[in-house]
């Protein structure tokens, strides 16, 4: 995901900087420096890692972590099944 594109994003969503900050668990300075593309402290580049790009993506589908959280089957000690079988 491209600067651009994570600005494009956000504007789709409607958000400001600090409300997407908030709905990605970033600082707003984070997401400040992933629009501008660069490091304020360094002006080096940084990358807006895949892990971001699923988030806005899943977040643009309107997909509720809680909720989603919320449907996977859990056992007694409150693991999930996959967690125990390593799968």
């Amino acid at each position: 995901m491209s600067p651009a594109d994570f600005l494009a994003w956000r504007k789709l969503m409607s958000l400001s900087q600090r409300a997407a900050a908030q709905a990605l668990g970033v600082t707003l300075v984070t997401l400040q420096a992933w629009e501008r593309g660069r490091s304020f402290q360094t002006d080096k580049p940084v990358e807006i890692d895949r892990r971001t790009a699923l988030a806005c993506a899943a977040l643009a589908a309107g997909l509720d972590a809680n909720k989603a959280w919320a449907k996977i089957p859990r056992i007694d000690n409150g693991m999930r099944r996959e967690e125990i079988h390593g799968h």
